[in-house]
């Protein structure tokens, strides 16, 4: 009966856990495709990059002053593994997809470079690891 009982708390947290997702969700709906609709080299302004894709994440400056904006967005989605009564414990992993879009003004705020990417990589932890 313990068994059973401490199954049913292990879906129940997992039912409520889910996925994990931090940063710009504006951010997650985008590819490289869509974000090159949106920006254009020589051509956007920060004002439209704000209204694409709100505030980033980090503002930083070249030696040359010019701004960098950085925008990410994660998103973890935990392994089965993880909601088995003590094989969690042991070996636990999440599936991530991360992206990340940097974008770099010229001194008239204006796009004058932008890359972006997105990776997919496993995170484990546990006893096991």
């Amino acid at each position: 009966m313990k068994i059973v009982k401490s199954f049913a708390g292990t879906v129940l947290v997992a039912l409520v856990a889910g996925c994990a997702t931090l940063g710009n969700e504006k951010l997650k709906d985008h590819t490289q495709s869509t974000i090159s609709q949106q920006i254009t080299e020589g051509k956007t302004t920060k004002n439209q990059v704000i209204a694409a894709l709100g505030q980033p994440s980090v503002v930083s400056f070249t030696d040359a002053g010019n701004e960098i904006w950085t925008y990410k967005h994660a998103r973890a989605i935990p392994q089965a593994q993880n909601f088995i009564p003590l094989v969690g414990l042991v070996s636990s992993g999440a599936d991530v997809k991360t992206k990340e879009l940097v974008v770099m003004f010229n001194k008239h705020d204006v796009v004058s470079k932008y890359t972006m990417r997105e990776t997919e990589e496993v995170v484990k932890s546990g006893i096991a690891h």
